[in-house]
């Protein structure tokens, strides 16, 4: 009778299961699929513009190779797919077997292995609902400490334009006082990834920005507007990107009394590196630091990969804009997210993903592990925080992928009909540290350290990928600590850096 009810039970569980892998697997597909919905509809309106100009043997070639290309992705993604679930299956069905056989013949189990069937589906169960349930859950309740959240009032606005904000970051320990005689530094974050990114989990002192702001440095961030409400961001150029920042290093320098450290992350460090080239910010910046910053995009090795084989009619913007209800056409962050995903499709297809996470809720010394703050803040940051850009700044970062830095240094875009020319920089006499991720695969090393080729920069390499210096490393008890010297060379974190120059300026 017991054995009975053991299988009863069993199959209790194991229905349940069965239910959350169909409603786990169907949110991890429909999260890659709507994109894909997106892509294709921007397909077919540029192919109804372009029908009209191109051959048909163009287009019945360029046809030809993207279905060769498509046939390779789908290729990687089967691939990938079978290898997840066959090492879940492989791993999950010894177990099976052992409890079902401790079920049968009473058998006691070991440490490694369910004691019997009940046991082993009770495992199932609790994995898919924390998939399921508890981690979505975890995710949305993570938001409240994700984030600047100037909503709150924490920060202090300070200025703003027809496109940005400008907020001055306060220190998270009241008794922490801003050094006003200090060196001001203004961040710039990425265009796409948003900037909440910089300001992970700031009580958990996970937070690049508040890393300045919390030594007392002066710290300010420029917070782009929402650009589905408005129009000016909606047709922001990098001329207005250069001279919004002139504006406010020159409200920070009536604050301070001193010159600004311009600090970009990702692509606002190549925004911040073409308005310095431009000379729009002369006399107002004296130091740069860039973070996992593309410089010369050509030099992405993942991204010739990856869009090697593509045929070069589909490697077009128009394939990834979008056009708003007043006419206005912007770059589809959404979108661009997703090609990111298909870079790396065999970590990021729902199959490979949906059994990773689930593996994750495998429970040790029989407890069912918790969602972290950490992993429920990167995965709301994924979901919630892809932002579209301005037409004019993606046709700058597409130029930069796509067209390579010349020899002599100048840059493939050009800002107030200037060339831009790295070697400006070295001419100004402008400090810059250039910081990059060891094992970042979507701004390499190659393409951060581009502008070495030209000039002298210090560098500092930091472990792990593009969102560590914001996230890992962002804590000041880390073994890469952004206020310390890290690594056998000494190599300077970012807040290091600039407290250095904060000495040598205030005793020049």
């Amino acid at each position: 009778m017991d054995k009975v009810l053991s299988i009863i039970k069993a199959t209790y569980n194991q229905a349940h299961s069965a239910g959350n892998y169909v409603a786990g697997f169907s949110r991890y597909m429909n999260n890659f699929m709507t994109p894909y919905l997106l892509a294709t509809s921007y397909f077919s309106r540029a192919e109804m513009e372009k029908f009209i100009s191109t051959s048909p043997l163009e287009g019945m070639q360029s046809y030809a190779g993207l279905m060769q290309f498509n046939g390779a992705l789908s290729g990687r993604a089967l691939l990938s797919s079978m290898k997840a679930m066959n090492e879940f299956g492989s791993m999950e069905m010894e177990k099976a077997m052992d409890a079902l056989f401790n079920t049968v013949f009473n058998r006691n189990g070991d440490e490694e292995n369910e004691c019997d069937i009940v046991a082993f589906t009770e495992r199932h169960a609790s994995m898919t609902d924390m998939l399921v349930r508890g981690y979505p859950q975890a995710i949305q309740e993570i938001a409240s400490e994700y984030g600047f959240g100037f909503e709150r009032g924490e920060n202090v606005k300070v200025a703003e334009t027809d496109r940005f904000i400008l907020y001055q970051i306060l220190p998270i320990d009241p008794e922490t006082e801003v050094r006003n005689d200090g060196k001001p530094v203004l961040i710039l974050p990425p265009y796409v990834l948003g900037a909440n990114i910089l300001g992970f989990l700031p009580q958990e002192n996970r937070s690049y920005a508040h890393c300045f702001a919390n030594m007392g440095i002066p710290t300010y961030i420029r917070i782009m507007k929402d650009i589905a409400a408005t129009p000016a961001v909606q047709l922001a150029t990098g001329e207005d990107d250069a001279r919004d920042t002139r504006l406010f290093c020159e409200k920070i320098i009536e604050r301070h009394g001193r010159p600004v450290t311009l600090n970009g992350y990702c692509q606002g460090g190549y925004m911040a590196v073409c308005s310095l080239l431009s000379g729009e910010l002369d006399d107002v910046v004296d130091a740069l630091i860039t973070c996992v910053s593309p410089m010369d995009g050509t030099r992405s090795q993942g991204f010739k990969d990856f869009f090697g084989p593509l045929p070069k009619r589909f490697n077009d913007l128009m394939y990834g804009t979008k056009t708003l209800p007043n006419g206005n056409s912007v770059g589809d962050g959404t979108l661009m997210g997703w090609v990111y995903k298909l870079k790396s499709i065999d970590v990021e297809f729902p199959v490979v993903s949906f059994f990773r996470d689930l593996m994750m809720f495998s429970p040790r010394d029989g407890k069912t592990p918790k969602v972290g703050k950490t992993a429920a803040a990167i995965n709301y940051w994924l979901q919630n925080e892809r932002c579209d850009l301005p037409l004019a700044v993606t046709r700058m970062s597409f130029d930069s992928y796509n067209i390579p830095v010349t020899e002599d240094g100048t840059l493939p875009v050009k800002l107030f009909g200037r060339k831009l020319n790295f070697k400006r920089i070295q001419e100004k006499g402008i400090p810059w540290l250039i910081c990059y991720g060891e094992k970042d695969d979507l701004v390499e090393k190659e393409t951060a350290l581009a502008p070495l080729d030209y000039i002298e920069a210090e560098v500092a390499p930091f472990p792990k990928g593009h969102v560590a210096i914001a996230t890992s490393w962002s804590n000041p008890t880390s073994e890469c600590a952004l206020h310390a010297c890290f690594g056998d060379s000494g190599h300077r974190g970012p807040v290091r850096f600039q407290l250095d120059l904060d000495q040598t300026t205030s005793e020049a």
